[in-house]
């Protein structure tokens, strides 16, 4: 009997994954994808690497298009997205049209969406209906957190798998049903070899790509089958060393190249994983009982904001004051207006005067504070646009300021401004301050 070979699935293109992201405003501008990290950090564990990476609009064509050519050279397809109640919500449309499938109400997919809205205290409306149709075929995948179910099916030698694109929820859904499915199918096809893809990644801040490039030249000798990754943006650099999945790198040997990069950005780096710079003050300050209180002029709130995001805030953050005004700056914080006067808001002095001021009314361990130019008006030839002061005054007697140049747009300098100020504190903390 005649087979076409687009339904065999090699052991090569079983290890292979791509991902398609579908929405139109990750086209648009009005949202970026950030599932597709998270999947290829999954996959990446079951030794399943994703080659491709696709972005499609809310259109049944061209998620159709975008299917087929992924099925030719994927083995594992994971889209994300158009799964939703609304009328642009046409993945399923879509694989079912591509897969030559009808689709039909299926009970689990319908008793899962009902109970999930009815602890909502909701019912499902028409359009939420149309979340329980699925591809005839496909096994429902349920979602632990959220309405709209996911599905999976097997099509031209590739498992195809449809999930929500609210970041939570996919996550979710790839921890508790997508892994373990890739997992047990792959571990049923003999003699698949899979070496587990190990990504290491190092958080810096303070140098430009550039420098973090040079410094680390040379750290990865030819022929060691591990990439060197560099990641810029307003939070730093990101360092990631990852192993091939076609190649077998020892141990020992990311080992020695994790310190390596330890050792040469030592002084600048400041967290590995994925942890960031909130989460790594958050900690020094737990750890050593200090509390903190912020004073924020550029910033407008952005670094109280990053702060109580992370769980267990209240044991350290005490308050945060937005001082966008001189008056403000000394009516709140008791920063004398002659001092504004002599050398302008966004100063040194200005800036040691808030971090001493906030302290003092709030009783706390250390006041941090920043002002700045964040743009694009406000500059003067002497003080340019991203002109940033950061201060620190702490319970110890230790006072601190620090100049930065920025360069970006508004929301940029804003981003970087706060990372600077938390750098600032999580190094006063981690130099064993007031010991």
């Amino acid at each position: 009997m005649f087979r076409p070979k687009h339904r065999t699935s090699s052991p090569q293109k079983s290890l292979i994954a791509e991902t398609i992201a579908v929405g139109s405003e990750l086209l648009f501008g009005g949202r970026t994808d950030s599932n597709s990290l998270f999947i290829t950090e999954a996959l990446g564990g079951l030794g399943i690497e994703v080659r491709f990476k696709s972005v499609v609009g809310d259109d049944e064509a061209d998620i159709v298009t975008v299917l087929k050519a992924a099925a030719g050279r994927a083995g594992v397809i994971v889209l994300t997205g158009g799964l939703g109640p609304t009328v642009d919500d046409c993945t399923r449309e879509a694989i079912a049209k591509a897969a030559g499938r009808r689709l039909a109400r299926r009970k689990e997919a319908f008793d899962g969406l009902t109970a999930r809205l009815a602890q909502w205290g909701r019912v499902p409306n028409k359009g939420q209906l149309r979340q329980a149709m699925i591809p005839s075929g496909a096994t429902v995948l349920s979602n632990p957190v959220g309405s709209a179910p996911g599905f999976w099916l097997a099509w031209r030698g590739a498992t195809v798998i449809s999930l929500p694109g609210v970041p939570g929820e996919m996550q979710a859904m790839m921890r508790e049903g997508v892994v373990p499915l890739l997992s047990s199918r792959l571990e049923r096809r003999r003699g698949m070899r899979r070496r587990p893809i190990t990504r290491l990644v190092f958080h810096t801040w303070g140098l430009p790509e550039a420098e973090v490039d040079a410094r680390l030249k040379g750290l990865v000798p030819s022929g060691v089958p591990v990439a060197l990754g560099l990641l810029a943006s307003p939070m730093g650099v990101l360092v990631s060393l990852t192993t091939s999945p076609r190649a077998n790198a020892e141990e020992r040997i990311l080992r020695n190249l994790a310190e390596g990069v330890r050792s040469r950005l030592r002084d600048w780096l400041f967290a590995e994983g994925p942890d960031t710079m909130e989460e790594v003050v958050g900690r020094l300050l737990t750890e050593q009982k200090r509390t903190v209180a912020l004073a924020e002029s550029c910033t407008g709130g952005l670094i109280g904001h990053r702060l109580t995001q992370v769980p267990g805030a209240s044991a350290y953050m005490d308050r945060g004051m937005i001082c966008y005004s001189n008056q403000a700056k000394s009516d709140l914080l008791g920063v004398p207006p002659d001092l504004i006067g002599r050398y302008g808001a966004v100063s040194a002095e200005v800036a040691i005067a808030m971090a001493q001021g906030v302290r003092e009314r709030s009783g706390v361990s250390v006041g941090l504070s920043v002002t700045g130019i964040a743009g694009p008006g406000g500059a003067t030839a002497a003080k340019p646009v991203g002109l940033v002061y950061v201060g620190l005054s702490a319970a110890d007697g230790t006072s601190v300021t620090k100049e930065h140049r920025f360069h970006g747009e508004r929301t940029i300098i804003k981003q970087r401004s706060s990372q600077a100020a938390l750098d600032l504190l999580r190094r006063w903390l981690r130099d064993g301050a007031g010991s």
